[in-house]
């Protein structure tokens, strides 16, 4: 593993400017007659580029070739005592604020003791337990930042000696890197020592081995068990299995048609959620590999969260439930049960494993995500997060699965027959009250957050703005119904005014959503993007994937237009158009979490950060071996590759330093720089 790899998978993406920087900008005159250009260099670059546009020995003199690396010498390490300053500075306002956190702390928990032994009960204990791990945490943090830091310093100025034939770098190294404030102290190694003890000694009764469960901190790059990645395969591959059974099932069944048409109905709520699981887990390996902080920005503990894997896992698993429930309902008869049974029971058992009270099956996951969903339901009365908002925008995509339970609740609420389905009508076409209400909670919902976050903050815009977005799916909905109430009074649908109403509501609605969705919660259409056309500055993916996404966005937020012009041509029916849509509005809000995530990791656009910082991949000493180790390998330091998709070819020039000592160097195109 080449060390930038190593750097990019183990620093905190908030301080990611922080670090040292193997992608550095030089502004340069050239002899040309244009303005001045920024050019971006790796260091490794610079160094090749040296040797590449040294003078050859063999035609000119030995002055002129010492002159040319002097030259860049003067260049390189001006720019190397820059990045070491910078990272002395904040090494020390880090080391500084752990130090007033941590007497801070102390002294809380100390008094919190002394009300425990006089008698007298302190709520805020277990608060100030889960105050030291995160405090320890921050404190590897920044114990991780020293290594990498000085590792990545080690690791380029070896390189520099290797290729320009040379000790000054290791002289330069000994001279300033380590003799610098951020490699010398130990304070933060004080600390770490003392916060153990304070936790060993004061929280956990002297019981060490305890003490450092409480404060275990993941290891570097952990891996998933071998057992989790069968599990996965297992089940995947199960369920496409039963899913081509299903489906041949379906087909030679024909004289079940119309039960088959309210059990697709059935089903197709729960196999969303398998959806959406299965997504939302791509989402975290998205986010994950790109480097952006899904765990701070959703605040969760990075000690126990759930990974892409155990998110896919779940939605296999479930899948290979739903796929047997519904063979189960197709063969009914020859197994004698009720095949009406089928799906209530596969909904009991999804309810099942959510509300299980017991500590089994993922229990710290399933009731965050309850409390998430007690707190987004009652979106007025507390305080909204990231987390809140998220989950809110998640539930507008699952209005069709919204719908489709409460077809299931009235069903087995007015359907008496397990063996026959009746007249469903009065759960689906007449029905204009409770449908209605249902398809607005969603849009309610994130009304209400709006609300809220105006109120704490007293800003108009973005939140009333963005309520006022919301507020147009209440239009849409009571056009709708009035539209489908009166459907009988007219003869055509164009000579029903609500008809009118509400496409033009549908109009405003999506016009106004799109935009949101692209300027608002992914930050595009910057002004300032350069190269990035109608993207932003600074960029995470493929600039191909974002263009895709402002196209695929456009698409499926008018895709209520296509579904009308089909609909009223009788080319398919409303069940077969809605069935189609709804998997694709899933997918839709796929794409949406890369960019809005991104959005808020990079510019912090909804003001949701959380204050503390957190690690998720600190390194251990098996891993500063394994630094230590690569700084004796051949290979270079390669880009992060978060912006490579945004820089474009350099044309060839001659380039010409203020400082008229120095020799010129040619920019090289970025083609050749090792990625």
């Amino acid at each position: 593993m080449k060390f930038a790899e190593h750097l990019s998978a183990h620093i905190t993406p908030e301080w990611r400017k922080q670090y040292i920087n193997y992608e550095i900008k030089i502004l340069i005159e050239t002899d040309l007659e244009v303005d001045n250009t920024a050019l971006i260099k790796e260091m490794k670059a610079m160094l090749y580029l040296a040797v590449e546009e040294a003078p050859s020995a063999e035609s000119v003199e030995p002055e002129v070739v010492t002159r040319h690396f002097a030259n860049f010498d003067e260049q390189f390490f001006l720019y190397c005592d820059k990045e070491l300053k910078k990272i002395n500075t904040f090494y020390a306002e880090k080391l500084a604020e752990a130090t007033r956190k941590f007497a801070n702390l102390n002294s809380e928990l100390n008094d919190s003791l002394e009300y425990m032994k006089m008698g007298k009960k302190k709520g805020g204990l277990i608060k100030k337990t889960v105050a030291c791990t995160e405090f320890y945490l921050s404190l590897i943090l920044l114990q991780n930042y020293q290594t990498l830091n000085h590792t990545g310093f080690r690791k380029i100025l070896k390189k520099h000696d290797k290729l320009l034939n040379t000790d000054l770098g290791v002289k330069w190294r000994e001279e300033h890197v380590e003799v610098s404030h951020f490699f010398t102290n130990r304070d933060i190694d004080k600390l770490i020592h003392d916060t153990e003890s304070m936790v060993t000694n004061d929280l956990e009764g002297g019981d060490r081995q305890k003490a450092m469960k409480r404060l275990r901190v993941p290891p570097l790059g952990e891996k998933q068990s071998p057992w989790t990645t069968f599990k996965v395969g297992l089940f995947s591959g199960s369920f496409i299995v039963l899913l081509i059974a299903v489906v041949l099932s379906a087909i030679f069944q024909e004289e079940y048609s119309e039960n088959l048409k309210i059990a697709f109905r059935l089903y197709r709520g729960p196999l969303l959620i398998i959806e959406f699981l299965f997504l939302i887990g791509i989402n975290v390996y998205g986010w994950r590999s790109s480097g952006v902080n899904h765990v701070l920005i959703f605040e969760l503990d990075p000690r126990n969260h759930l990974s892409e894997q155990h998110l896919m896992e779940l939605a296999a698993i479930f899948g290979v439930v739903w796929a047997l429930s519904l063979l189960t309902f197709l063969y009914s008869a020859s197994l004698s049960i009720p095949p009406y049974v089928n799906p209530l029971g596969l909904v009991l058992i999804i309810l099942a494993f959510l509300i299980n009270p017991f500590k089994v099956f993922r229990h710290d996951a399933r009731f965050w995500f309850l409390r998430i969903c007690g707190r987004m339901f009652a979106a007025p009365f507390f305080h909204v997060g990231f987390a809140d908002f998220w989950l809110g925008d998640q539930l507008n995509s699952f209005v069709s699965g919204l719908l489709d339970f409460q077809f299931l609740v009235c069903f087995y609420i007015t359907n008496g027959n397990w063996l026959q389905a009746g007249d469903t009508s009065q759960c689906m076409e007449r029905d204009f009250i409770i449908r209605p209400i249902v398809n607005c909670i969603p849009a309610w919902v994130r009304f209400a957050q709006c609300c809220r976050r105006y109120y704490d903050t007293k800003e108009a815009f973005p939140h009333l703005v963005n309520a006022g977005k919301y507020a147009t799916t209440f239009a849409v909905v009571i056009f709708a119904t009035l539209k489908a109430v009166y459907k009988d009074d007219y003869t055509s649908s164009t000579e029903n005014p609500y008809v009118f109403l509400w496409i033009i509501s549908q109009i405003v609605s999506s016009c106004y959503a799109y935009t949101w969705d692209i300027k608002m919660d992914w930050g595009l259409l910057d002004k300032s993007a350069g190269e990035n056309t109608f993207l932003r500055e600074e960029i995470v993916y493929s600039s191909t994937f974002y263009y895709f996404a402002i196209i695929e966005d456009f698409i499926l937020r008018f895709s209520w237009a296509l579904s009308l012009y089909l609909t009223e041509l009788g080319y398919v029916s409303t069940d077969i158009m809605a069935s189609v849509l709804s998997p694709l509005e899933v997918f839709r809000r796929f794409v949406w979490n890369f960019f809005r995530l991104e959005n808020e990791h990079l510019n912090n656009c909804g003001k949701f950060r959380a204050v503390r910082d957190i690690s998720v991949a600190p390194i251990d000493s098996s891993d500063q071996i394994q630094i230590i180790r690569m700084m004796d390998e051949d290979d270079g330091v390669i880009n992060r590759g978060k912006r490579k998709a945004s820089k474009k070819k350099e044309e060839k020039k001659p380039l010409l330093l203020h400082d008229e000592s120095i020799v010129n160097f040619k920019a090289i195109p970025m083609s050749t720089i090792q990625a």
